[in-house]
């Protein structure tokens, strides 16, 4: 059995100026008395790309297998995970159902894989209620929205095109 680090705290936030727009995401990760913070901009994207994309980034900042509490105020991607959705998402070849196909299967998987290197538990947090760190994550993440250097993002934009 892997050895977990210490556990790990994160906080994420993603924000899209129009849904689709620009976009991007903020993470705070503190671990004891270490914080470090993430963010990236996006050209075209959408809010819930954003939340994923947020997650998706302060899991794999963790350089070792690690105990993990994520707070999200997504509720799709907090329920999407610890209701298991994803994985039968994904068990049926990224379907929801007999007919619809889940979105953003690229991030999903991203998300389960890492899932599976660290134990995590996802979390909902009410947006803007005052959550210090939720609300620095918004700042981070409006911030890399509004941006000049804003990158590609290849599971929506080059799908859409």
């Amino acid at each position: 059995m892997t050895v977990l680090s210490p556990k790990i705290t994160i906080y994420t936030d993603g924000a899209c100026l129009g849904n689709p727009g620009p976009g991007g995401y903020g993470v705070v990760l503190l671990d004891g008395q270490q914080r470090r913070e993430l963010a990236a901009g996006y050209r075209l994207t959408t809010n819930n790309r954003m939340e994923m994309m947020a997650a998706i980034a302060g899991l794999e900042a963790l350089t070792t297998p690690s105990t993990v509490t994520l707070y999200s105020d997504s509720q799709y991607l907090v329920d999407a995970v610890m209701k298991g959705w994803a994985k039968r998402w994904r068990a049926n070849g990224w379907k929801r159902n007999a007919k619809d196909k889940a979105k953003n299967p690229d991030l999903w998987a991203k998300i389960l894989g890492l899932c599976e290197q660290h134990q995590v538990t996802f979390i909902w947090v009410r947006g803007h209620a005052g959550n210090v760190e939720n609300e620095r994550c918004d700042r981070l993440a409006v911030a890399a929205a509004n941006g000049q250097e804003r990158l590609l993002d290849q599971g929506f934009e080059v799908s859409t095109v």
